[in-house]
């Protein structure tokens, strides 16, 4: 059976990457065939995926682009595979309200909201709050990256489980997991002492929260991240390429 070569993707006007450059304050120290390979994602991400906001919220070519590339900031070193497994990207106003629900051991059911910024699910869409995108813009040495936070769970479930590990070559694998496994039981054995953490203590949630945490301060406080968890900076370094902000002061 032969299948038809999808067709390339229209590139990005230059005046309208420019501006996606200016808005982007992670961009501005792309090298220039970082920035290459980061257009072009950004193009394929726009014909691939679905941008469907939602609760009355507009986005006009120039937002949508942002986003995209907001998206595609982690794949730079990965590629376009990273893109697979799902077509849609769900943009809120502010942040959301999601029903859960859990049975626990005695077969009691709860229910509960919870108010997010982000979500990604194993097999369906990346769901952003755009008032956090915008404020993650506007303070991006904070230590909160929203769009990387929900990519860096899609990285994760290529493999097909969650669990904090991305799909690597085997060797590398190992490596990752002794390092992240030892960052992660530090960091939990803290919030279990109820001591102040260097990073924002929800990465002790889980393997999972912790990866997409951590890929956040890569971004965004590479700085913090190195000090608190060298063996983990390393890696991200490895994975994503060199922080946006590594050799930049303050």
């Amino acid at each position: 059976m032969f299948r038809r070569r999808r067709p390339a993707p229209d590139a990005i006007d230059q005046d309208l990457w420019t501006d996606t450059r200016r808005a982007l304050p992670w961009l501005a120290s792309l090298d220039p065939g970082r920035d290459a390979r980061l257009r072009t994602l950004t193009a394929l991400f726009l014909q691939r995926k679905a941008i469907t906001p939602v609760g009355g919220l507009q986005l006009d070519p120039h937002q949508r682009t942002l986003l995209a590339a907001a998206c595609c900031l982690p794949l730079l070193e990965f590629g376009e595979q990273g893109l697979h497994g799902w077509s849609q990207l769900i943009v809120y106003p502010d942040a959301f309200r999601v029903q859960r629900s859990h049975v626990d051991a005695a077969g009691v059911l709860h229910e509960w909201d919870d108010e997010l910024i982000g979500e990604a699910w194993d097999a369906g869409p990346v769901i952003l709050s755009w008032a956090d995108v915008q404020s993650d813009c506007a303070n991006p040495r904070e230590g909160f990256c929203v769009a990387a936070h929900e990519i860096a769970h899609k990285l994760d479930v290529l493999d097909g489980v969650l669990d904090g590990t991305p799909p690597l070559p085997r060797a590398w694998q190992r490596e990752w997991v002794r390092d992240f496994q030892q960052a992660f039981d530090a960091l939990v054995a803290q919030v279990d002492r109820g001591e102040p953490t260097a990073i924002d203590p929800y990465a002790a949630e889980a393997p999972e929260e912790f990866f997409a945490v951590v890929t956040e301060y890569h971004f965004s406080d590479p700085a913090t991240l190195r000090a608190a968890m060298p063996a983990v900076a390393a890696q991200l370094v490895r994975f994503y390429g060199p922080s946006p902000f590594a050799d930049t002061p303050l």
